[in-house]
Order: C-alpha cells, then sequence, then structure tokens
C-alpha cells in the first residue's frame, strides 16, 4: 500500500454539517475527491445543491438532507436518512455553528446561550446520536469538530464565541476519552479564513490588519481547512485522537483589534 492510499477514504460515508457553503462544502468535496460519499445537511437547499453538484462531479454520491441543527428532531431525521440510504456512518464532522464578535456587555444572557447550543450542544447531540452507528455499522469512526483559535486566545468581544468555542474543544477531549478505541475525536482550531461570512465585513483595511498581525501573512483558504480535516478523518491519522490542530497561519493572539469596554 502506497502510504499515499493512507488518505484515501474510499468506501466511506460522511455527515457534514453547514455543508452548503465555505468550510463545510470544501470539506464536501476533499472528501469526495478522497473517494467518500457524502451526506450534505444544512438549512438553506440551493446551497446544499451546489455542493452536492461539485460531490458529485469526483464521482460520489451525495444525499441532500435539509437539517436545522438546533432542532434535535432533524438530527435524528438527518442520521436515519444517512442509515437508509448508505447502511453506515464513517465520519461526523460538525461543522455548523458561529456567532459574531459582539462586546460583552452587549451580549444577553439569551444570545450568550443561543450561542452554546448551536456550537456546543448541537454537536454534542449529533455525535451522541451517530457514535452508536458508527460503531455498530462500520466497527470505527472518525468526529470532527470545526473550533477556532479564538477558543483559547482571549481577545475583547470575544466573550460569548470564544467561550463556546472554547467548550467545543474541550468537549471533544472529553469524547475521546469516551469513545477510544472505538471512535477517534479530533478538532481543528481554524483561524482567520476566507468564508462568506467574513467577506461581509473584510474591507480592504480590515484584511490588511489581520494580515499584517497573523505570522504567515495571509488569510486561511477554506481549502486549508478541508486538507486537515481530510487528515484528520483518514487512516493517515488512526493513531490520533483528542487533538485540537491549528490551521490560523501561526496566531498567537487574534488578528482583530476589537475595543474595550470601559
Amino acid at each position: 500500500m502506497s502510504i499515499f492510499d493512507r488518505f484515501r477514504l474510499d468506501q466511506q460515508v460522511a455527515i457534514i454539517t453547514g455543508a452548503g457553503r465555505g468550510i463545510g462544502a470544501a470539506i464536501a468535496k476533499a472528501f469526495a475527491e478522497a473517494g467518500a460519499d457524502i451526506v450534505l445537511a444544512a438549512r438553506t437547499l440551493e446551497q446544499l445543491q451546489e455542493t452536492a453538484a461539485a460531490v458529485e462531479a469526483f464521482g460520489r454520491r451525495a444525499l441532500i438532507v435539509q437539517t436545522d441543527v438546533m432542532e434535535e428532531e432533524q438530527l435524528q431525521n438527518l442520521v436515519e436518512q444517512t442509515m437508509a440510504e448508505f447502511g453506515r456512518i464513517d465520519i461526523l464532522v460538525n461543522n455548523a455553528g458561529g456567532f459574531p464578535p459582539k462586546p460583552a456587555l452587549a451580549t444577553t444572557g439569551r444570545e450568550f446561550e443561543k450561542a452554546f447550543k448551536f456550537n456546543v450542544v448541537t454537536a454534542f447531540n449529533l455525535t451522541r446520536i451517530c457514535a452508536p452507528l458508527m460503531v455498530e455499522s462500520a466497527g470505527t469512526g472518525s468526529v470532527i469538530n470545526i473550533s477556532s483559535v479564538a477558543g483559547h486566545k482571549p481577545s475583547p468581544c470575544f466573550a460569548a464565541y470564544g467561550t463556546v468555542k472554547s467548550s467545543l474543544s474541550f468537549l471533544t477531549e472529553e469524547l475521546a476519552q469516551d469513545f477510544a478505541p472505538k471512535i477517534r475525536v479530533n478538532a481543528i482550531a481554524v483561524g482567520s479564513t476566507k468564508t462568506q461570512a467574513l467577506n461581509t465585513v473584510l474591507t480592504a483595511e480590515i484584511e490588511k490588519t489581520m494580515t499584517d498581525l497573523t505570522p504567515m501573512a495571509r488569510l486561511g483558504e477554506v481549502e486549508d481547512i478541508a486538507l486537515g480535516a481530510l487528515y484528520l478523518a483518514s487512516p493517515a491519522a488512526s493513531y490520533i485522537t483528542g487533538e485540537i490542530l491549528g490551521i490560523n497561519g501561526g496566531l498567537v493572539r487574534l488578528n482583530m483589534d476589537m475595543p474595550r469596554a470601559f
């Protein structure tokens, strides 16, 4: 076997949330090119259809399941449709999540709770549903949580987002202990990455500041994250669990200058 074969995902089935665009779509394409069939979950049908077409262009099967990850019943439906269509689950990527930078004093308790549910509880719920079926159907599995460098680099205006991503990273470590040796659970600490969400606020001036504060002197591309996810999902990472892989250009602090409260 060639060492490159260890990065293949042939005959495997991957569920990816937030798969309609950005990082989720890039991971779906990478996994499909590596040989996996993909279950695409997100709320917007048109975006899912675009990702599905890209997956099928690699000769792989794509199953679209419109899903609001905030609704546990819809997560259950996502898994049930996956098993009905493919009969197995090998990989789960908990990519859906997010919360914009916002001053702590302007963030309500309800917003904080919603951010925690969107980023942490949803990943816990879907992993909890998938894990037994992974073992039952495939004998093993890989879970990848999309976290953030903000989860371990404190900054003004990231009280909610940084806290919930820190929790997601620690949940990753906890579940890795629970599910070893059958299921590996890892996360990616993403840095500033060019996605549609970032592009809505990315002016030339802001981008210059961010790149100046990033040791690798550029923002991340979605393919950078997809390559890391492919590694963690593949047999090449079969001895890796409970790790938080940083793909963030070498950041030792967040690359945004945000105002303090007082």
